[in-house]
């Protein structure tokens, strides 16, 4: 048997067997039998994960049918956007580790916003996109509209020139998600730059805030979309770091279950990517069976942690996934050799 398009997926199997490598390893596995059984995954995104150009693979896998709905941050959202049409401005900070803060103001006096060991440029990013999204809202103000917050930029990205393109359009998240009108919710996108912009010309007066849905009317509308996607096989779970990314959309099965008093499918499989110790408190660091308690998981649920950097094991996982659903015969028979 040859294992030539199978690269990522021979080199996890062959050699991920304990620790974090095997909860990479048994997530994957599980992740690519949940799709094969005809189920559907669901991916909460938080961190700066755009900014570390996760898109790479993210836009694949959601073009491959991998990724069937997403919860994001505002600013994950808004710098898939950035990393099309500023890629080129960006500038990285390998040694961020040995910055003194006269160098962090110099960053600041450049016009660039670092985060960690790269950085976002505030011209070509946010006033770029700035010009083209205020005069939208302002309309939508004028016509009384109102939409999701993430409509605004699936509209947007949707319309940008490809001439203006900086960055790959295949590595673009957002893109793709667009494209494909992937169910979506952004929990607090209030705390985003774009989110700061827009309350500023609420302030001035120049925009309703009423022109942007709450994020109670996201949840109403994904008690629906969760229903929806959870026909059949059900739907997983796959979340990368904590807070409102993630708690936010996975309380929409008890949140059904109680305040509805309607019949809801429980999640059907769960991983979380964190590098954050389970501590007193800590939504990021809490273990999955403290979900069961709260009726978001079941003892049935295929859990598991993978206490690592998400910027290291996504990429691989997506791309090992990649590798099963172009060639999901070999991929079986590779599962059957290592794992009987």
């Amino acid at each position: 048997m040859t294992t030539a398009n199978l690269p990522v997926l021979e080199f996890v199997l062959a050699n991920y067997k304990n620790f974090n490598a095997r909860a990479t390893r048994d997530a994957l596995v599980a992740y690519w039998r949940h799709i094969e059984a005809g189920g559907r995954m669901f991916w909460a995104v938080a961190g700066a994960m755009s900014s570390a150009q996760l898109g790479i693979t993210l836009a694949p896998a959601i073009r491959a049918g991998l990724i069937h709905g997403m919860s994001v941050t505002g600013a994950n959202l808004e710098e898939s956007l950035f990393r099309l049409v500023a890629h080129h401005s960006y500038k990285d900070f390998p040694d961020y580790r040995y910055f003194t803060k006269q160098h962090d103001t110099k960053i600041l006096e450049d016009r660039m916003r670092r985060v960690t060991d790269t950085s976002i440029p505030e011209d070509e990013a946010f006033r770029a996109v700035e010009k083209h999204i205020v005069p939208t809202w302002k309309k939508a103000t004028e016509d009384g509209t109102r939409r999701f917050w993430h409509e605004y930029f699936y509209e947007l990205i949707q319309h940008v020139d490809p001439k203006a393109y900086e960055g790959d359009p295949e590595q673009c998240w957002l893109l793709a998600a667009a494209r494909a009108n992937l169910p979506i919710v952004v929990p607090g996108y209030e705390d985003s730059t774009f989110g700061n912009i827009f309350a500023s010309h609420v302030k001035f007066g120049e925009c309703s805030a009423s022109i942007v849905k709450s994020g109670i009317e996201y949840m109403a509308a994904f008690y629906d979309q969760y229903q929806t996607l959870s026909e059949g096989a059900g739907i997983g779970f796959f979340q990368i770091g904590g807070g409102i990314a993630g708690d936010f959309p996975i309380c929409v099965v008890p949140s059904i279950k109680y305040d509805l008093e309607q019949p809801v499918k429980p999640w059907a499989y769960f991983c979380q990517i964190s590098d954050s110790t389970t501590s007193y408190g800590s939504y990021s660091g809490a273990t999955p069976n403290e979900k069961i308690t709260w009726d978001k998981l079941t003892e049935d649920t295929p859990m598991f942690v993978i206490e690592s950097d998400a910027t290291i094991v996504a990429p691989l996982l997506l791309r090992a996934l990649l590798e099963c659903k172009a060639h999901p015969a070999e991929a079986n028979a590779l599962l059957a050799k290592h794992l009987g």
